[in-house]
């Protein structure tokens, strides 16, 4: 009964992308830099090889065992659906549009008129400073706050008092709907529920991510296909629009994340559970606090041993990112970087050099291979060597 759990540490890259510069992050390198600033302790990541992949300034344990390596990304961009969708086999060739003006004004009337609530913010912004900014307005006037970010996405605020969750998710919907095509269709419509009073507001745990459908095959499809479980945890099956996905868990924050993850590694099932860690993106990395993104990383390292222990026969682990968020460098948004691949076995007992891999595809390709599927996604499996 083959298994595959497949985790990305959001946001966890490691430096040295080979066009850093043509997205202005040359010197970007965010698990270094964490590791240079912070200096989190983390045993468990370095026995599996961590310090032997360059760019993670993490000490080498010579006993170290398991794959060792790293991807570079080929899609353009540098988010989360693309960085979600190449590991899963679908590179991206076009970037989602961004909006650094904010969107479009005959897009905003439309969406205002649809959801019927004049809107406010409608520029880039961090999600903290925005509802410092216009939570009170927002929560007094009862007008959703419209806000992005460098990154191709199209984000909805809402005090849950004034607006329940399932209303904002009901403006996300149209909201998608509506953002489609090369000049519109961001990648993710986001609903960021906000709570509290005037100058102590505070997201909650109702985020959710709407976005674009897969445009082609992936690996979550090729497991659906053949059969298998094909398994989301955190927001893994809204990145693939529920695409390929035949269980999900909504899961929110590092530490529910992980606890549903283990709960499928102790069912028996065959195919994939991937899951997604998103504290040290969305808490640490963009708020630029490289100390609360150490704590993160300390806190997975520290449930690795238990992780490890829930290992079969059968099952592959592999730990990657989508692309990075250095919580040293300027401004407040993804870094473009290579990122971290980290693969094992039950009873691999020695270290195992991954290289370099081209595409983040790689992954994909070695998932199935290990499910025993034909397909490999235009990469190389690296199967093989693990044993």
């Amino acid at each position: 009964m083959k298994r595959v759990f497949l985790t990305v540490l959001d946001a966890v890259g490691c430096g040295n992308a080979p066009d850093a510069t043509m997205y202005g992050d040359e010197g970007a390198n965010t698990w270094g830099h964490v590791m240079d600033t912070a200096k989190p302790e983390l045993p468990n990541f370095a026995a599996l090889g961590l310090g032997q992949i360059e760019g993670t300034h993490c000490p080498p344990d010579p006993g170290a065992a398991g794959g060792a390596g790293r991807c570079m990304e080929v899609s353009a961009g540098k988010d989360t659906t693309t960085g979600h969708w190449e590991i899963a086999g679908l590179p991206v060739a076009h970037a989602f549009p961004t909006f650094p003006e904010g969107f479009p004004a005959d897009f905003i009337g439309a969406f205002e008129e649809a959801i019927g609530h004049r809107v406010i913010g409608n520029k880039p912004a961090s999600g903290t400073a925005v509802l410092e900014e216009l939570g009170e307005e927002s929560y007094a006037k009862a007008m959703p706050i419209v806000y992005t970010s460098a990154d191709s996405v199209f984000q909805i605020a809402c005090h849950e008092e004034v607006f329940p969750r399932e209303e904002l998710y009901r403006f996300c919907r149209i909201a998608r709907e509506m953002l489609q095509g090369p000049e519109l269709g961001v990648g993710r419509v986001i609903a960021r529920p906000y709570t509290g009073k005037p100058g102590a507001f505070v997201r909650t745990n109702g985020r959710r991510d709407f976005s674009l459908v897969p445009p082609d095959r992936t690996l979550l499809d090729a497991v659906k296909e053949a059969g298998m479980a094909s398994i989301g945890v955190g927001k893994i099956a809204d990145i693939f629009a529920d695409k390929g996905i035949t269980e999900a868990d909504h899961a929110a924050g590092n530490a529910a994340c992980i606890e549903a993850w283990l709960k499928y590694m102790h069912k028996d099932f065959e195919g994939l559970c991937f899951t997604n860690l998103v504290d040290t993106d969305m808490l640490w990395g963009h708020r630029r606090d490289p100390q609360g993104f150490a704590e993160a990383l300390k806190y997975i390292d520290g449930k690795l041993p238990e992780i490890m222990a829930a290992l079969r026969e059968d099952d592959l682990l592999i730990f990657t990112a989508d692309h990075g968020c250095d919580p040293t460098f300027r401004g407040t948004d993804h870094t473009r970087e290579m990122v971290p691949l980290l693969a094992t076995r039950k009873g691999l007992d020695h270290l195992v050099p991954l290289g370099t891999r081209r595409t983040y595809a790689d992954i994909a390709a070695t998932c199935a291979e290990w499910l025993g599927l034909p397909d490999r996604f235009g990469a190389e499996s690296f199967c093989a060597l693990l044993g």
